[in-house]
């Protein structure tokens, strides 16, 4: 059964006639994006200072924003989250109340990547600038007050695909070392696999399956490099030795049995998996926590696994 609050939402924006991402061009769409977090998203967490700064990136400066719990003497660990919004939408910013609230709930050091977004840069743009983030955060941990070997990956949806990718990318680079990666209804498989959810979920929900093909076409918009596992992590070759996993699928989401066809294919490579579904739920639900009573829950949950996970870490 669906949400009802939810619920409620859909037939408000269905009754205002709100577009489908596919019908806008890439501009407008970002701003759509961010006017549909900003009335949904969870306040600003108290007690989290919130800063910005730039690293050198791999097609010049490269802008970060890190969510610190305010008093706090050592930090839990550190966590490299990746945001969602098909690699055409979205910002750092418009993750502030999620973010936030992760970072006062866990005790991390949390820092965002604005990567460069399609089509004005095409994959694997935005796996560069999200790799690249990673290994500024592995060498900085100290100097930020993080133990070493104390850092994580997680992102949602089109960031939750980056996240897995940098997890891939490090194990076959020898580092930097990754203690988790969370991935929140993931977007893991090539254009051309269709899942039942597709079918089931691809219209009249959060995300559309024309929305789908609207981003993956942007995102992909010609480029010439090979398309393969930092595209498709799923089409990895290998999935051993890669970090655990926590893994949250939403019922009602077009991309619900990829993200658990993905659970499934580290479990079979050895890799622990804890695999979540939020079954009334639908895509998107993380950025909802201030509008959905629910969606509270999965972000109690991501809190609670990352402050285990940097306890036991060594």
């Amino acid at each position: 059964m669906l949400d009802l609050q939810i619920k409620g939402m859909l037939e408000q924006a269905t009754a205002a006639g709100a577009p489908d991402f596919a019908d806008l061009p890439p501009a407008v769409a970002r701003e759509v994006y961010s006017q549909i977090l900003t009335a949904t998203d969870v306040a600003v967490a108290d007690g989290v200072d919130i800063s910005d700064r730039s690293i050198p990136g791999p097609a010049g400066e490269l802008n970060l924003r890190c969510y610190r719990p305010e008093g706090q003497g050592e930090l839990a660990g550190a966590v490299l989250y990746l945001h969602g919004g098909g690699f055409v939408v979205g910002c750092p910013r418009d993750y502030d109340g999620v973010v936030s609230q992760l970072s006062r709930l866990s005790g991390c050091l949390i820092v965002q990547v604005d990567y460069r977004l399609a089509p004005e840069h095409a994959y694997p743009a935005a796996v560069e600038d999200s790799y690249a983030a990673l290994c500024w955060l592995a060498e900085a941990a100290t100097e930020l007050g993080v133990k070493p070997g104390q850092v994580a990956l997680a992102g949602d949806s089109a960031g939750a695909n980056l996240a897995a990718v940098c997890a891939l990318l490090a194990r076959d680079n020898q580092g930097p070392s990754v203690c988790l990666q969370t991935l929140i209804y993931p977007t893991v498989s090539g254009v051309d696999e269709v899942y039942e959810s597709y079918g089931r979920y691809g219209e009249g929900y959060t995300l559309t399956t024309r929305s789908m093909t609207y981003f993956m076409g942007h995102y992909l918009n010609g480029s010439a490099e090979p398309v393969d596992f930092r595209f498709a992590p799923l089409e990895a070759a290998n999935l051993s030795g890669l970090p655990p996993a926590l893994i949250q699928v939403a019922g009602f989401d077009p991309l619900r049995d990829e993200g658990m066809a993905y659970a499934d294919a580290l479990m079979q490579a050895g890799s622990p998996v804890n695999l979540t579904e939020y079954a009334y739920l639908t895509h998107g639900y993380l950025s909802m926590s201030g509008a959905v009573d629910a969606a509270g829950r999965a972000i109690e949950e991501i809190a609670a696994v990352w402050r285990q996970t940097f306890s036991s870490v060594l």
